[in-house]
């Protein structure tokens, strides 16, 4: 068997070689967004990549028609590299999931050759849907992480970081119906559905300060009425809540709710609110993994601050409650804009983007290499 140098050594190389392919998915991916669950296209190139240099691949597994399973390998040691590519509604790709996608391969295929030696199993697994729609939460429930030891993906952001902070998320639909009336002629006889979404939108203002420091909530209303003149029959809103932990989210939650509620009884209307998903859980990271990752970044010229903490969700968070898990950030040069901006978006096509990808790529092989290699394959093999 090779040592850990040589192995190490080989999935630089391969992913040297691989750099113009694994830059062009990600750029690809990056001009055609695609929504949650709809990834029809970049699902199809990310897996097709694999494919195309030897990896089988299963596309719309789990009854998930843009989700992949790619897999090689059969050693005891089941590890698992987790690749997105949804696309958030008009700023396209301002999250970086091009860069997931496209690190994701790249890591899957340095490790494909070396997966004898390693003594493990390897998969790839293209998860859709992570902005709100909970992909790898059905993925899990659904058996597709199944058997594995351990997990992993990188994740761009302004910074490179360790451990960002990833809180327990809510997201829900509001809906509330009333009763159309001529606003002029015959308010009286309206029941106002926008009064209702305005006193739950005034009661979560005045909830705020009596939550944790850790609690967010915030949303969207998606439909407002119809027209100035008539009394709005129809309301509806997007929202979120977050926590700390998936048991302070369940506390803060119905409080939040109950604002809603409110809005309900003062004016009548009738109230509906629907889970868009399931719960995203907060994140624990794996401190074995972490280290390994950091032991294999800091060499490229990352450079970690512990002190600078990142706040985001995502369901990686329920996968890591399920085995050692890690998501570290990789920075890239945005000029001062965060993850969700317009200017984000286009900072990840740029060099140092493309850069994220094949640092993002080799962090996490050279991770693999040495908890296969190393101590931790024990305790990740023995589940403690």
């Amino acid at each position: 068997m090779s040592n850990r140098t040589e192995l190490a050594d080989e999935a630089r190389a391969t992913i040297a070689a691989l750099e113009p392919e694994l830059v062009a998915l990600s750029h690809r991916v990056h001009r055609h967004p695609e929504l949650k669950f709809e990834e029809t296209r970049s699902s199809a190139w990310v897996a097709g990549l694999l494919s195309d240099h030897g990896v089988p691949v299963d596309i719309g597994v789990y009854a998930l028609p843009t989700a992949f399973a790619a897999r090689t390998g059969s050693g005891p040691l089941h590890l698992s590299i987790c690749a997105e590519y949804d696309a958030l509604p008009a700023i396209g790709h301002a999250c970086g999931h091009n860069i997931i996608a496209a690190a994701a391969v790249g890591a899957g295929l340095a490790l494909a050759p070396l997966v004898d030696e390693l003594g493990i199993t390897l998969s790839v697994i293209g998860t859709p849907a992570e902005e709100g729609g909970g992909g790898k939460i059905f993925l899990l429930e659904r058996g597709a992480f199944a058997g594995m030891h351990a997990s992993m993906m990188v994740h761009p952001a302004p910074l490179d970081g360790l451990r960002p902070r990833v809180s327990a998320v809510s997201h829900f639909r509001v809906r509330y119906t009333g009763k159309e009336s001529h606003a002029a002629a015959a308010p009286e006889l309206g029941i106002n559905a926008a009064d209702a979404l305005v006193v739950a939108q005034t009661a979560i203002g005045l909830l705020r300060q009596h939550l944790r420091p850790t609690d967010q909530t915030h949303g969207i209303v998606v439909h407002g009425g119809d027209a100035a003149n008539i009394v709005p029959a129809h309301t509806e809103a997007d929202w979120m809540v977050r926590a700390r932990t998936i048991d302070e989210l369940a506390q803060v939650l119905p409080r939040v709710q109950a604002c809603f509620h409110a809005g309900a009884t003062a004016t009548g209307a009738h109230l509906e609110m629907e889970d868009d998903c399931p719960p995203y859980s907060h994140m624990v990271h794996d401190d074995d993994l972490v280290d390994l990752y950091r032991a294999a970044t800091e060499p490229l010229g990352r450079t970690y601050d512990d002190s600078v903490e990142m706040t985001f969700s995502t369901d990686m968070g329920n996968v890591s409650l399920a085995m050692p898990s890690i998501h570290p950030t990789i920075g890239i040069e945005s000029g001062g804009a965060v993850n969700h901006q317009p200017e984000f978006a286009a900072a990840c096509v740029n060099a140092s983007a493309d850069r994220a990808v094949v640092e993002g790529a080799l962090g996490m092989a050279l991770t693999a290499i040495a908890a296969a290699t190393g101590p931790l394959r024990d305790r990740l093999l023995g589940g403690t």
